[in-house]
């Protein structure tokens, strides 16, 4: 597909936190199935988002990426994707709100069905099996064959995807973003929740504002801006076999685009310079993400920006810093110097989620909220006295009123855990959180706003 990469490369390096398929013959008739289906997205859009992402590596714009942490077959629905994308806007809104910048909008949506595990086996119940490792690899079942790696599994995950996009696509270009709908897009489990008073005021201005501009003429028929939006879907590239069978040649440049997600991420276990998942995703032209965790040094990070971004080119390359309350000093100052000493151009982004897991006293793994907090305050603060761009969030989240992660404003206990604990693997944010954290961000953004005006 080029002078110095071919989509299956990646087979000839060393492989991690992939399966092992039992049956060949199924494996190659599933890639062979899907290198024929059209691509979920495509290269006009990944284009477009790499553009905006650009806008963020240079303090234009500010990035929120947020969604499931491995999305559930059986979870899926029209309610459950509606749903969490009106958390996203409430949060971009919040956030556009505070920042005064455009709020270019990730999910980890339509793709993301494969999770890295800390082991290869896991203890339930007594029983020693095999981990589950995403439904696009096998099933939760707490059994031995439902475990096994079936890779039919990749087609269902693919239509999954596909009606989700399809979805994704009419709310966000169908009217259903219109800012005149502001407050149509709160859930009924965040009405009566304390600090709700705080987005319903903000939703009032807007619509003040929006009432103004259309008396001036200005409304959403005639400014397309208020009506539609750009929402753009991400996930892990770990399942590398589906990667491939996606990955087609953009018909414009000749170049090859991943057609499963407009965004890709190497996960902080996937990130070997020499390895599979960095091979394959320095091939595609799609934007990458790359999670940098406590084990990274400056030189490593500085490997692979070279490997994944050898053109320095604005918008390909996002860091998304995971270390965990407390640790953020400790580690990001000394890749951000490094960075700016090479000069290269990355959009700099806080997990705040994967560093603050934790098992509860009632055996639940959950994340504490008030870590969460802690380590996006570290991460601003951490950039303010840098003099570098805080670009962006990515968030573990549902709209689904769950109880997975202690603390909020909603003050979801360690006995409430067992209530709603709905997830398949990490503990999500629930809509009640996700709103009190954009908040949080959004006062993050207009106090380093006033410290440069200050600093003038």
């Amino acid at each position: 597909m080029s002078a110095t990469w071919n989509k299956s490369d990646w087979r000839s390096k060393p492989r991690i936190q992939m399966p092992s398929y039992p049956d060949e013959a199924a494996l190659k008739a599933v890639e062979e199935k899907l290198a024929i289906y059209p691509p979920l997205v495509f290269a006009g859009e990944a284009r477009r988002l790499k553009r905006q992402l650009g806008e963020v590596a240079e303090g234009r714009a500010f990035l929120l990426q947020g969604g499931d942490c491995a999305e559930s077959f059986e979870e899926f629905g029209a309610d459950l994707i509606r749903d969490t994308y009106k958390v996203m806007l409430q949060m971009a809104v919040v956030l556009t709100y505070g920042a005064k910048k455009p709020v270019v909008k990730i999910g980890r949506m339509a793709g993301q069905f494969a999770k890295p595990r800390s082991a290869d086996f896991e203890v339930i119940d007594g029983v020693e099996l095999p981990s589950y490792r995403g439904d696009i690899i096998n099933d939760i079942g707490p059994t031995a064959e439902s475990r096994i790696p079936d890779p039919r599994r990749m087609l269902e995950a693919y239509t999954q995807s596909a009606a989700s996009l399809n979805l994704l696509r009419a709310f966000s270009q169908g009217g259903f973003a219109d800012m005149k709908r502001v407050h149509s897009w709160t859930l009924e489990s965040t009405k009566a929740a304390e600090g709700y008073e705080e987005y319903r005021d903000l939703a009032d201005r807007i619509a003040d504002s929006m009432a103004f501009l259309e008396a001036a003429g200005v409304d959403s028929t005639t400014a397309e801006t208020l009506k539609r939006v750009d929402f753009y879907t991400s996930h892990e590239a770990l399942l590398l076999e589906y990667e491939e069978a996606l990955c087609r040649t953009d018909s414009t440049t000749g170049l090859p685009i991943a057609g499963s997600g407009h965004m890709l991420w190497i996960g902080d276990r996937t990130r070997q310079p020499d390895g599979a998942h960095v091979e394959f995703c320095r091939g595609v032209q799609n934007p990458i993400g790359l999670k940098c965790g406590p084990s990274i040094t400056p030189d490593d990070l500085l490997r692979l920006i070279d490997t994944l971004n050898p053109e320095n080119e604005a918008g390909r390359l996002t860091l998304i810093a995971r270390f965990g309350a407390g640790k953020v000093g400790d580690h990001l100052p000394e890749l951000i110097r490094a960075v700016e000493r090479e000069g290269k151009t990355v959009v700099w982004s806080c997990d705040p989620m994967h560093g603050n897991t934790i098992k509860s006293g009632s055996g639940y793994k959950t994340r504490p909220f008030e870590q969460v907090l802690a380590e996006v305050r570290e991460f601003f603060a951490v950039h303010q006295a840098e003099g570098t761009y805080a670009g962006g969030v990515h968030f573990e989240m549902t709209g689904k009123d769950v109880t997975e992660c202690t603390g909020g404003l909603r003050a979801v206990t360690d006995e409430d855990l067992s209530s709603r604990y709905h997830t398949a693997c990490d503990p999500r944010l629930n809509a009640s959180q996700s709103l009190e954290l954009a908040f949080l961000v959004a006062k993050e953004l207009q106090n380093r706003d006033e410290a440069q005006r200050a600093a003038v």
